[in-house]
């Protein structure tokens, strides 16, 4: 049986596209940087926490594969996490304005006897943005819960210029890597 430990309705609707059966599990892991951890490390062990505290949490562990998922934004070697209030997001706005951006994400399966793990970079170029841009778009709400303040599926698309890579691991859920590594498991055909 597959389980998405996963909160987010795009990651939900994103493996569905998969056509895969799957249930929905909700966990809770910390989301905090370690000191000295690349991007990629961070995103890849949360991810991976998602997962395996997915897996902890089944009764019945033998037939489970549980898949975690984590994507974050990246300027400079810095993580941009969720905004926090309206003055967060417009920040991280401000910053990745008329600049490219890397977003990381990373998809783990766990089953009892094996583990898995695929990481899927892009690149990301904003356009030039006005304060009145910024503030319009903070003000839809959308920016909140959102990794870099923005969803690039919803009213954030008029704000990239340029997209290089996966827009399914943009949204949070890398849908060809997700899929190898289905593969892998056996749950998707080769």
């Amino acid at each position: 049986m597959l389980y998405l430990a996963s909160q987010s309705p795009r990651r939900r609707e994103l493996l569905r596209q998969l056509g895969v059966s799957y249930e929905a599990l909700d966990v809770d892991v910390p989301e905090v940087r370690e000191a000295g951890e690349s991007p990629e490390d961070y995103v890849s062990r949360v991810a991976r926490d998602k997962a395996q505290a997915g897996l902890a949490g089944l009764a019945d562990v033998s037939a489970a594969i549980v898949l975690g998922s984590d994507t974050e934004v990246v300027l400079d070697g810095e993580v941009f996490g969720k905004p926090a209030d309206a003055r967060q997001a417009a920040d991280m706005l401000r910053r990745l304005a008329g600049r490219t951006h890397a977003v990381v994400s990373a998809v783990w399966g766990v089953s009892a006897g094996q583990a898995r793990h695929e990481l899927c970079l892009s690149s990301v170029r904003f356009a030039a943005l006005d304060e009145a841009t910024i503030a319009a778009y903070v003000a839809t709400g959308e920016p909140f819960g959102k990794a870099g303040a923005y969803a690039i599926q919803g009213r954030g698309a008029v704000l990239v210029e340029r997209l290089e890579g996966s827009y399914s691991g943009v949204m949070g859920l890398p849908l060809f890597e997700t899929a190898r590594l289905l593969r892998g498991f056996g749950i998707l055909p080769d």
